[in-house]
């Protein structure tokens, strides 16, 4: 079996690679060898790879400079991935497409399942939600996976902006009122590679489990990493709203998806978010 990921340098496509069953033939592209708004560029990156299997983990993902980039987020995001379906279904290959939580508005009183009605807010959540419906027009059997909060060991994330804060600051001030549920980049490669083999298609949510605001998950990391040596003295962490922190981009306040139907495909929920986020820690501790 040959594998195809796009976005190899970021912490989805890493934690891709690493999750590769043994007997996977990896070909994994970052954007230098890849632009995936390159149309020529996505044809002979998918006729030499020849896969069984792409997956999609590249995009624009700079939120709040997509509201003044909205035409980089638009050939990335919106354009892209019915380019990058439409070759993978030429070679005889099947297509998982990342998504993102940002194709809602945030004012459900329930998690989101996979068909309930979109709303983004932002650029960044209008052409992701773009993305999507380009990959389905391109080839109907797309997997589209939508998540939320990703963090891993390295990369531009939350979890890592929070242990430098919380390295520099005696207190640091985190937003309590928007909610979602944190997810460990492993755990989604995970569920990615055992979907795909499972010859998922449609629309799936996959995110840990539970449910946390900002704050809590700010919390937790600071709880965590110093169990797990990354950090030393306490940290006063105040709760605050989202009106102290401006953006350019609008976010969901509610940002929790409904994953029960992925979650009996997989066997099983994964563990709860806070579990995930003191492996993660303490695999990043033990390394140093």
């Amino acid at each position: 079996m040959r594998a195809l990921i796009l976005g190899a340098t970021g912490q989805v496509g890493r934690a891709l690679a690493a999750a590769a069953p043994a007997r996977a033939r990896i070909v994994a592209l970052d954007r230098a060898a890849c632009d995936i708004g390159d149309a020529g560029q996505i044809e002979r990156a998918v006729s030499d790879a020849a896969p069984d299997i792409l997956f999609n983990a590249a995009g624009y993902t700079a939120v709040d400079k997509a509201e003044e980039e909205e035409e980089s987020a638009t050939r990335l995001n919106a354009a892209a991935p019915g380019l990058i379906a439409a070759a993978a279904r030429r070679a005889g290959a099947r297509t998982v497409h990342l998504s993102t939580d940002f194709v809602f508005d945030g004012r459900s009183s329930r998690p989101y399942r996979p068909d309930d009605a979109t709303a983004p807010l932002s650029v960044y959540g209008r052409t992701k939600l773009d993305g999507e419906r380009a990959a389905v027009a391109a080839d109907p059997d797309v997997l589209i996976v939508r998540t939320a909060w990703v963090y891993a060991p390295s990369g531009a994330n939350f979890v890592n902006t929070m242990l430098r804060l919380m390295r520099e600051r005696e207190r640091i001030e985190v937003v309590a009122d928007q909610l979602g549920t944190p997810t460990r980049a492993a755990s989604l490669a995970s569920a990615l590679w055992a979907l795909a083999l499972a010859g998922a298609a449609g629309v799936h949510h996959f995110t840990d489990a539970g449910v946390a605001s900002w704050y809590d998950f700010a919390i937790a990391v600071e709880e965590e990493g110093r169990v797990a040596g990354l950090l030393g003295a306490p940290v006063e962490i105040v709760p605050v709203t989202s009106l102290a922190y401006p953006a350019a981009a609008v976010r969901p306040a509610y940002a929790v998806l409904d994953k029960q139907a992925t979650w009996v495909l997989l066997g099983g929920a994964p563990p709860h978010w806070r579990t995930n986020l003191r492996a993660s820690l303490r695999e990043a501790g033990a390394d140093g």
